[in-house]
């Protein structure tokens, strides 16, 4: 059989820094929309997306060529100077350092 046969699936958690509730209802589609562009521009596929006032949580298919720890620190770095530049919150924002990665079955 030729080619390359996957499935991952990877649940990905991080926090805001201090678990502080600063993520409001307002922004929080329009910031699950600028992550869903980062996972795609990354050529990883964004199955799901959702998330509480003090985290976020998404499901990937990621491909076997995907570094894990490059697609998560690229997502938190972009999505963190969006938020700013957006002026979502008067408040310092910033993501937690480290976050959970958990994979999962079809």
């Amino acid at each position: 059989m030729p080619g390359t046969f996957y499935q991952i699936y990877i649940q990905i958690v991080f926090a805001v820094k201090g678990r502080n509730s600063l993520i409001q209802s307002e922004w929080e589609e329009e910031l699950y929309k600028y992550i869903s562009g980062i996972v795609r521009n990354k050529d990883q596929k964004l199955l799901a997306i959702n998330g509480m006032p003090d985290h976020i949580h998404f499901l990937i298919g990621m491909k076997p060529s995907c570094c894990l720890s490059d697609l998560i620190r690229e997502i938190k770095k972009s999505s963190n100077e969006f938020i700013k530049q957006k002026k979502f919150t008067k408040y310092q924002f910033e993501w937690q350092e480290g976050y959970g990665a958990f994979s999962y079955s079809h």
